[in-house]
C-alpha cells in the first residue's frame, strides 16, 4: 500500500535561495530511490517549500529517511531553517473519480 507524505520546509529569509537550490538539487537523487513514486516540490507564497511525496510502502519511506540524499540535504540545511521540517504522513480517503480522488 502506498504512503503519501507532505513535508514543509520553512527557510529563514536570508537563506531562502540557498535552501531552495539545495532542495532542487536533491530531488533528482530522491527520484532514483527504490519505492519513490512521487517527490514533487512546490513553493508557497510565503516562501515555504512543500514536498508532496508518494512511496510504494512504509518500508520504502523508512529507507528514504535514512538514505544519503536526505541525510546530506539535512546537513546542508542546518541552521538555515526557521525550525525543523513539518512532516505529515497521510492515509488516503478516496472519493469521487478514482483517478482524481487519490494520489
Amino acid at each position: 500500500m502506498s504512503v503519501v507524505v507532505v513535508a514543509t520546509i520553512s527557510p529563514k529569509a536570508e537563506h531562502a535561495e540557498e535552501v531552495r537550490q539545495a532542495v532542487l538539487e536533491t530531488v533528482p537523487r530522491v527520484h532514483e530511490e527504490p519505492g519513490c513514486e512521487r517527490y514533487s516540490l512546490h513553493e508557497g507564497s510565503d516562501g515555504a517549500l512543500v514536498m508532496v511525496e508518494k512511496w510504494e510502502s512504509p518500508e520504502a519511506l523508512a529507507a528514504h529517511g535514512k538514505a544519503d540524499p536526505l541525510s546530506e540535504l539535512s546537513g546542508r540545511l542546518e541552521g538555515k531553517l526557521t525550525g525543523p521540517p513539518s512532516v505529515t504522513v497521510l492515509d488516503a480517503l478516496p472519493a469521487g473519480d478514482p483517478a482524481k480522488g487519490a494520489l
